[in-house]
């Protein structure tokens, strides 16, 4: 059985996450990208699966502490046992050519037994791969463990190269204190030649630096600096150095309901999340980042403008089919597990909203437009105005009908809102007058269909009686002033609808079958910090205090957070880490320290 999601630590090399257990094991790892098929998937199966565990041996071994190092992706584990002490230190080179795991075993205290056991299964656990050992004179002990199936080759190098067995690789060794032992696990094309052993002195120093680098220049103060460090880390740590896509988990099928359907695989990139990400970096200093998500849109979205996706590969793809892998259980017996995400074809109206006011940041923070970029945010608009008459699916990704979702509507008219400005405001040149027209009828129809008087509230869609926690995102990009009387009403409406006895927010009612299917999902976090940057913004000051507490709370003791959490059960549910979790962290934050982010990116353009 694969371990609690909060017990699960992420590593990067800005390439791939695997997840590493409290006990040591390395249970999801995808090579060489983020949304490759994985080598270990114990996650979502069992052992036989797939995974690489290297930890004491004895029964009574505890791990006493886990940390990263500093500002990194470098994770220390400090093991103790009835014999003694010793710390694993686990992490991958970033920017190195090729993608490698180094595990190092450092005694401490003692002798420790350490056990290791191997289990490689390419293609998600499907294909048992032709495993042998083969002469290697600069690796410790001479011999390398290679193991190769189809595309896909492995290499072991370690001084204690784990034995041949019905399933894979295990054996025991001893390490006293002083004593450090180095594993590096590396993939490569089967039809290249095995890659030379890494330098681990050299990477660890390397990787170090680079993670204490990048987070020295985040603008982390106030109370919740930490918190948004650590935050701002995992959203660069799921970007990929090349291309600059930026996925939403390095996951699939981590369930949003124990033991239910709602599985889904989020290792793409999606316009929105993207989008929301690159407006936390420009606001805590990271403008070089910002511009290379830039040029990954304008490639991703390079086409007829009828083409538009809501999400893409890594390096742009555009075809990611979704289908059923049925020979794995399931992450605790939550079924089916998914790859591919049939979202994809999804109309979801909002999307280019979210990229438009992403964009308009980026412009006041002093981002200059090339030839290529404003022309495709013309052609975005010219979409837009096309399917201004279109019901859509929604920011949730309804699998029901689709309707008019009152948040998307509003995105719709943002999308025209920063189309003015850039010609107004940025000497850009544009239609504006025929936008201003647009965004007006865009706001009298939102006005007059999306608000219920009755019920002093938006609803989640024309003419429905339901709300919708994504309503809190109209302020957010200026539709309405936070402190609206329409807006308050909205918030009542949603406290008194969709807030838990825990105090969280669902995102919606699942009962209505709004979204076609089966009820039942924990609260989304994502939702809550919104809850907590309306709170800030209308002086509601000890109320977004308590709950950004709870929510900061939820982190794992490495800071990372899932998409979703049981309240009832203690613990992260969906996807791990999530994106949409901790931008929306950085968010709300920033509104409890008092940011106002359109001010701060234009300060820094000054």
């Amino acid at each position: 059985m694969a371990a609690p999601i909060e017990d699960y630590a992420l590593l990067s090399d800005l390439q791939t996450g695997p997840l590493i257990a409290r006990n040591g094991s390395i249970d999801w790892l995808c090579f060489p990208r983020f949304d490759s098929p994985s080598l270990f998937s114990s996650l979502v199966g069992v052992e036989s699966h797939g995974r690489w565990l290297l930890a004491p041996r004895q029964s009574e071994a505890a791990v006493v502490e886990r940390h990263y190092v500093d500002s990194t992706f470098v994770l220390e584990t400090v093991w103790k046992t009835s014999t003694g002490l010793a710390q694993v230190t686990d992490f991958m080179p970033v920017g190195h050519t090729g993608s490698s795991i180094l595990r190092r075993v450092t005694g401490l205290e003692g002798q420790v037994e350490i056990c290791q056991e191997l289990i490689i299964r390419p293609r998600y656990g499907t294909v048992v791969p032709w495993s042998r050992r083969i002469q290697d004179g600069a690796a410790p002990g001479g011999m390398v463990l290679l193991a190769m199936a189809g595309p896909d080759a492995v290499a072991l190098r370690g001084p204690h190269l784990p034995e041949a067995h019905a399933h894979g690789h295990s054996g025991d060794f001893r390490v006293a204190a002083g004593e450090v032992v180095d594993f590096e696990l590396t993939w490569f094309p089967s039809h290249r030649p095995v890659p030379p052993a890494v330098d681990v002195d050299a990477a660890l120093e390397q990787s170090i630096d680079y993670w204490t680098r990048w987070g020295s220049h985040c603008r982390s103060d106030g109370p919740y600096g930490g918190a948004v460090k650590r935050s701002l880390l995992v959203l660069r740590a799921l970007t990929n150095y090349e291309t600059g896509g930026i996925v939403a988990a390095p996951t699939t099928s981590l369930p949003e309901e124990f033991g239910g359907p709602r599985n889904w695989d989020y290792r793409f990139c999606w316009l929105r999340d993207a989008a929301l990400t690159l407006e936390s970096m420009l606001t805590h200093g990271y403008e070089t980042e910002a511009l290379q998500w830039r040029n990954w849109l304008l490639r991703a979205l390079a086409g007829e403008p009828e083409d538009l996706q809501i999400m893409y590969g890594i390096g742009g793809e555009r075809d990611l089919p979704e289908s059923v892998l049925d020979h794995l259980p399931g992450y605790q017996d939550s079924r089916p597990v998914r790859i591919g995400n049939a979202a994809v074809a999804q109309f979801q109206a909002d999307v280019v909203g979210e990229v438009m006011v992403a964009l308009e940041r980026l412009r006041l923070a002093g981002g200059k437009e090339d030839h290529f970029s404003w022309a495709l945010q013309q052609i975005l608009l010219g979409f837009v105005e096309k399917h201004i008459e279109d019901k859509d699916f929604g920011l949730w990704e309804m699998r029901g009908d689709p309707q008019f979702f009152t948040h998307s509507r509003v995105m719709m008219w943002a999308a025209f809102d920063c189309g003015i400005r850039a010609v107004r405001n940025h000497g850009l040149d544009g239609p504006a007058d025929h936008w201003e027209h647009l965004r007006g009828q865009l706001r009298t129809e939102i006005l007059r269909e999306g608000f219920d008087p009755d019920l002093n509230s938006f609803t989640q869609t024309y003419g429905g009686g339901q709300t919708d926690a994504a309503l809190l995102v109209m302020p957010q990009v200026g539709f309405l002033p936070y402190n609206d009387d329409r807006m308050l009403g909205t918030v009542a409406r949603l406290e008194e609808e969709l807030l838990t006895d825990d105090g969280l927010l669902l995102r919606y009612r699942t009962e209505t079958g709004v979204d076609g299917l089966d009820p039942g999902e924990h609260p989304f976090l994502a939702c809550s910090f919104w809850l907590v940057e309306q709170y800030a913004r209308t002086g509601r000051k000890f109320e977004a205090r308590n709950l950004m507490d709870k929510l900061v709370g939820f982190s794992n003791e490495l800071g990372l957070l899932s998409e979703e959490y049981a309240t009832k059960e203690g613990r992260m549910a969906g996807n791990f880490p999530q994106a949409f979790s901790h931008l929306a962290l950085v968010r709300a934050a920033d509104a409890m320290h008092g940011v106002d982010l359109l001010s701060l990116a234009t300060e820094a353009k000054v």
